[in-house]
């Protein structure tokens, strides 16, 4: 019997950007199939999260992000430009059109069934500091490519109708936050939330109690 999950993630999402490559290796190895649901960042939906953080929050962070990147083997650079910018009079509260193009096509990609290979190779082209200035030239339409898909028709059919494909974001934080949380990334199976990349283990104990197959 193929099981299958729900994918709720940010392109904003260091954490995000580092489970990606094992729930693709899960997905290949075992009958199971992630249902990508992209949202936008907490930067981006809720701003107000950011105002007043102890200091210590960031400096934690920013420790953790690249010895969690060393620990797994993954290459790792905080991105060049940031997908979320900020200004400092406004913090984030300012238009967001990086990080909202991004997540448009994360919602375009897996409605073609290449969700998760677009987020892998996207993800990489912006976090692992191999490229610079991902949002020019043909680097997303080189990752679009590796995914499986003709970039030119994805960017094409989000930048005609960025209304519908902004609806759908929406409609995946709803059932986010039905679903028990507002973090990413995070992974629904059989009602249960499995939040944070550290949680990947937890996801496959529980699938196998649950009968996941090898291919």
């Amino acid at each position: 019997m193929t099981l299958s999950y729900d994918l709720y993630w940010s392109f904003r999402s260091p954490y995000s950007y580092m489970v990606t490559p094992r729930l693709l290796a899960l997905e290949a190895e075992y009958d199971v199939v992630c249902n990508v649901r992209p949202v936008y960042p907490l930067a981006v939906r809720t701003p107000e999260f950011f105002d007043g953080r102890d200091p210590l929050w960031t400096r934690y962070l920013l420790t953790d992000v690249f010895r969690e990147a060393a620990f797994l083997g993954l290459p790792f650079r905080w991105p060049r430009p940031d997908p979320v910018q900020q200004a400092p009079e406004v913090g984030y509260r300012m238009a967001q059109p990086w990080i909202h193009r991004l997540t448009h096509l994360g919602a375009a990609a897996a409605e073609r069934g290449r969700g998760l290979a677009f987020l892998r190779e996207a993800s990489h082209t912006i976090w692992s500091g191999q490229v610079e200035n991902w949002h020019e030239g043909d680097h997303l339409a080189h990752a679009a490519g590796r995914a499986g898909l003709d970039f030119a028709e994805l960017a094409a059919a989000v930048d005609a109708d960025p209304a519908r494909h902004a609806a759908i974001v929406e409609q995946n934080q709803v059932a986010q936050r039905e679903a028990g949380h507002w973090g990413v990334p995070m992974m629904v199976f059989d009602g249960e939330v499995f939040f944070g990349q550290d949680r990947f283990d937890q996801l496959k104990w529980r699938m196998d109690q649950r009968g996941l197959a090898r291919r």
